[in-house]
């Protein structure tokens, strides 16, 4: 990489006996979204609360915008958004007074929080108290906050674990817009389909190791199959299902054979999905 935000050389914490993170090492280039992909207790927030100066390892080392993260957590969180699953907010405050109280332990100058709050979806919310905040709501303040001093780098840590339809989707576009400003973003999650839409690369972790790391289409290629899957009606007049793999020498003549034998209902092409990818290589799932 010519640019990395982030180095992990050989990163490793634990928790008594338990290893969370087992020697892992990558490295995320800036502007880049990096997906660390696996299951609850894999080794996720273990890892982003190493990166983010919320835990020094206890081996290894991790270098965060070029300053090592476990000697110089400062300077490294003054450049930083991290917005964690577990909300942390003021719930007695209303919703501008949180934005302004964590600008002001920034020190961030000229400070538009309603501006703020419409771009993540809580305009006219921010006179409210936010004890009387959904989950959503609540989620989409965290990400708001995480964006007070314009950060070169976010650590987002399962940003839309448990939201609505509408509540995910917002902070998915908001992701998105701080990719396209030019920021790191390290992401963790567990949704394999919120990874695939928005990373560049994912990393698997699995029981505090990396076990793969890719972008999403190299580890269907590598790991996954690609078939066609035809919907043809039977014999009793049930509908049934025709599976042929792609890419193979005798393709052509099996998708031919089927048109001209069968009564063809639909036809989809199918590739594996990253949890499917994840499964073949761990083992194990991602719920």
């Amino acid at each position: 990489m010519t640019n990395p935000a982030i180095v992990a050389q050989e990163l490793t914490y634990s928790y008594g006996d338990l290893v969370a993170v087992d020697h892992i090492s990558f490295e995320v280039e800036a502007g880049e979204i990096l997906g660390l992909l696996g299951p609850n207790g894999a080794g996720k927030s273990t890892t982003v609360k190493m990166l983010s100066g919320q835990l020094k390892p206890k081996g290894g080392k991790a270098t965060v915008l070029g300053v090592d993260i476990g000697r110089f957590p400062k300077k490294v969180q003054a450049q930083a958004g991290i917005c964690f699953e577990i909300t942390n907010l003021y719930e007695e405050m209303n919703a501008l007074e949180n934005l302004k109280l964590f600008a002001r332990l920034f020190d961030v100058k000229n400070f538009n929080a309603e501006a703020l709050l419409e771009r993540v979806g809580l305009g006219g919310r921010g006179k409210d108290l936010v004890s009387t905040f959904s989950k959503g709501m609540k989620q989409r303040l965290m990400v708001a906050r995480a964006l007070i001093n314009k950060p070169k780098i976010l650590f987002l840590d399962e940003p839309t674990n448990g939201l609505d339809p509408v509540s995910a989707e917002s902070i998915r576009n908001v992701i998105l817009e701080e990719r396209n400003r030019g920021a790191t973003i390290f992401l963790t999650t567990h949704d394999m389909m919120e990874a695939d839409k928005l990373s560049h690369r994912v990393a698997f972790i699995n029981q505090g190791r990396i076990a793969a790391l890719d972008t999403p289409y190299a580890l269907k290629q590598e790991y996954g199959k690609r078939a066609l899957v035809a919907q043809v009606v039977g014999k009793d007049g049930r509908l049934e299902e025709r599976e042929i793999a792609l890419d193979n020498s005798d393709t052509a003549g099996k998708v031919s054979d089927i048109f001209a034998n069968e009564k063809v209902v639909t036809v989809h092409s199918e590739e594996a999905t990253l949890e499917d990818i994840f499964i073949r290589i761990t083992g194990r799932g991602l719920a």
